[in-house]
């Protein structure tokens, strides 16, 4: 009995010291020093219309012109029907859009990244982008296929921060010690935070290819990780109602969700005037939102915009 009693004492205190390792691997993995308990965790904003308005209109009209967004969009095979409705739709408003793709398809033209795992996939796509595009764009918007993005809104959003500051921006979520920008959102990194990142794709003790130690994280949990190494941290998008503007569904879900919540108050409950993504949309939604985003007008009736951002040369954008 005595035996069977120290037998198990033991086991208790082996499955302790297991468990404290697996704790501590986890931490170092996920954390970054003592540095994430000092950083306060930012809500930003965009700017108003008054701000916009203290602009000179020679100012404004040059911000309109020189203010340029880089579109990454991450797509597999299966992939295509949601493929040609992206393509066809919101990215004509991309100042440039690329496609990278796990395989070479010969329907659509993308970057081939030989790979189907999702982080490899987006970590080789930054690297292209800022191999490539670093001295042309300051700002870069990575989303899914699912994904609908009103390019015009977030170049608003965005008009009063300076790329040369480490942004990470999009709908933010929190895992244990760990904040990320969610992918389904969509993830908007300015340059100085490529330019972080890229410093660190070749050191694997900082950012690795391969994921976790004991598992595995998801690609947008990934690049949370090695931009905590680079000191650069997830910031939530919010409008001056404290609305999300990066969304992770569908404006139909969000929609039902606010009738089944606040039925007095739909539009008000549901999204924000401002939104610049919504998630989850199959291509003929992808088609609907274009319309209304883009197409519909009410006859009479004008937008007093304190700024217009014009479209890229050659576009055939709406």
């Amino acid at each position: 009995m005595l035996s069977e009693s120290s037998s198990f004492l033991k086991g208790v205190m082996l499955g302790s010291i297991f468990y404290a390792l697996i704790a501590m691997l986890g931490h170092i993995k996920i954390g970054h020093g003592n540095r994430m308990h000092h950083h306060e965790h930012h809500h930003l904003q965009a700017p108003n219309k008054e701000e916009i308005l203290k602009i000179s209109e020679d100012e404004r009209m040059e911000l309109s012109r020189s203010f340029r967004v880089y579109c990454i969009i991450l797509v597999k095979p299966k992939d295509v029907s949601l493929w040609a409705a992206v393509k066809e739709t919101w990215t004509k408003h991309c100042d440039k859009a690329e496609f990278f793709s796990s395989e070479d398809v010969k329907v659509f033209e993308s970057v081939n990244m030989e790979t189907n795992d999702m982080w490899l996939m987006m970590r080789k796509a930054y690297k292209y982008a800022f191999d490539k595009y670093s001295d042309q764009y300051n700002w870069f918007f990575l989303a899914r296929p699912t994904t609908f993005a009103i390019i015009e809104n977030l170049k608003y959003f965005l008009l009063k921060k300076d790329p040369s500051q480490p942004f990470y921006i999009g709908h933010t979520i929190k895992s244990g010690d760990l904040e990320y920008v969610s992918v389904e959102g969509g993830i908007v990194l300015s340059i100085d935070s490529m330019k972080r990142l890229n410093s660190l794709l070749n050191i694997p003790e900082k950012c690795p290819e391969q994921g976790g130690m004991i598992w595995k994280l998801s690609e947008d949990k990934q690049l949370a990780v090695c931009l905590k190494y680079a000191g650069v941290f997830a910031e939530n998008a919010e409008d001056a109602e404290g609305k999300d503007v990066f969304n992770t569904k569908s404006v139909g879900l969000f929609i039902k969700e606010a009738m089944s919540n606040h039925p007095n108050q739909v539009v008000e409950g549901c999204c924000s005037d401002m939104a610049v993504t919504f998630n989850g949309l199959t291509p003929n939604q992808m088609h609907v939102m274009m319309y209304g985003v883009y197409r519909l007008r009410a006859f009479g009736h004008t937008f007093s915009d304190a700024l217009i951002f014009l479209p890229p040369n050659g576009s055939d954008n709406d």
